[in-house]
């Protein structure tokens, strides 16, 4: 979840050598505000009425363990004082693999926020993702910005205006640096929460959806290849299969197994393969010093919808591990602050003790500075939600022409 999955740069080094940069016939009725989910198809009970999917939890945090380890020991770097594949040739050649983490992300999040957003209205929709990203986010930002600012401008070369831009979580949008390579997949996920919020003002159906899941990604790989850098933006580079094919997963999951999911599901599960395995295969060789093989990384980029289908379809959805939640809340303070604070604290520590123990520390502070910073969002995030949510109620109120009337009055 870093630069080295956006297009393909050459590695420059900053001072320290770090990279700079079956479909029912069955008439349809929308979800509008208020009204109740529609009964699943085949007489499932709805997912409200269904226990947690824990494992989730525990597969987004190990996604994002695998992005830090490949960061620590095999994306290059000089913190080591030496290539980190040629400072751990035993771990390198498996933990490159871990560089798809943003490809399972996405897979996640096409369930996660389609469930989460069925049902709902769209100020609900908009300020619990608001309220959910940008806490932690905001401090993440500031903390790295800090650090690179002050404590180890030799990191990498930033200014206070673009740390001020990045919090904006809009960077990518204004052509402005990302203070932290790994931002780039926020911007990702801000584009599928405009599409979601189209789909809830719209009004969420099973139609819809499929039609949504079959024509968005085919278009926007289409539009990738041309080079039509507006429509390739609303596909999101090329990563629609992923986002598309989650939505899929959640829709069988929720009414159950039908011929239509099933077959929109393959096909996104074959542009995501063809899309991940060309960037990654680029990506990877241009930013390690192994040679990933193609067709691990075909069946590992597989593997990003089949654990979810596993999770979602399978006896594991009974999975009763409690732990994986606050585990998995980890997930993404643990992913946004890692990267920079870790290879601080290996670039003051390599040439004083041994590789392992250097790596324990980086992975040990990270986590450290992930703790904090959920502590303080779960503290922020649920009144800003509030806030919000009541700001997005209020705002058609005061438009409403009894409003303006009785404001005249």
């Amino acid at each position: 979840m870093t630069d080295t999955l956006r297009p393909a740069a050459p590695r420059v080094p900053g001072p320290t050598g770090t990279t700079r940069e079956a479909a029912s016939r069955r008439p349809e009725r929308a979800h509008t505000p208020g009204s109740r989910a529609q009964t699943p198809a085949g007489g499932r009970s709805s997912t409200a009425d269904r226990p947690r999917l824990y494992a989730l939890d525990g597969l987004r945090l190990l996604a994002a363990v695998g992005v830090m380890l490949y960061h620590f020991t095999a994306r290059w770097s000089q913190v080591w004082g030496d290539d980190p594949g040629a400072v751990f040739p035993e771990t390198g050649p498996v933990l490159i693999y871990a560089a798809l983490g943003p490809e399972q992300f996405f897979v996640i999040s096409g369930f996660v926020i389609l469930m989460t957003a069925w049902g709902r209205d769209l100020p609900h929709v908009v300020a619990s993702r608001v309220a959910r990203l940008f806490p932690s986010y905001w401090l993440a930002v500031i903390a790295t910005s800090t650090l690179l600012l002050f404590l180890w401008p030799a990191g990498k070369d930033i200014s206070v205006g673009e740390a001020l831009v990045n919090l904006t979580m809009l960077q990518e949008l204004f052509g402005v640096r990302h203070v932290d390579g790994v931002y780039w997949t926020l911007y990702a996920e801000l584009r599928f929460y405009l599409l979601i919020g189209l789909l809830v003002a719209w009004g969420i159906t099973r139609r819809r959806l499929l039609w949504v899941a079959a024509l968005w990604p085919a278009l926007g790989l289409v539009a990738v290849e041309a080079g039509i850098t507006p429509l390739a933006a609303l596909a999101i580079d090329g990563y629609a299969p992923f986002f598309a094919g989650g939505m899929m997963l959640y829709l069988i999951f929720r009414e159950g197994h039908a011929r239509a999911p099933w077959l929109i599901l393959g096909g996104n599960v074959v542009l995501g393969v063809d899309h991940a395995v060309s960037w990654q295969m680029t990506s990877l060789t241009a930013n390690t010093i192994f040679t990933p093989d193609p067709w691990v990384l075909g069946a590992l980029t597989v593997g990003c919808f089949a654990t979810v289908a596993a999770i979602a379809l399978t006896p594991l959805q009974r999975l009763g591990w409690a732990w994986l939640v606050p585990a998995g809340a980890l997930t993404y303070p643990l992913y946004l602050i890692h990267e920079y604070w870790g290879w601080w604290f290996i670039d003051l520590t390599a040439a004083h003790l041994g590789r392992w123990v250097v790596l324990a520390g980086a992975v040990t502070l990270s986590v450290m500075l992930a703790v904090v910073i959920h502590q303080i969002e779960k503290r922020v995030g649920p009144p800003m939600r509030r806030r919000v949510e009541a700001a997005l109620r209020r705002a058609p109120e005061a438009e409403s022409p009894t409003a303006r009337h009785a404001q005249t009055v």
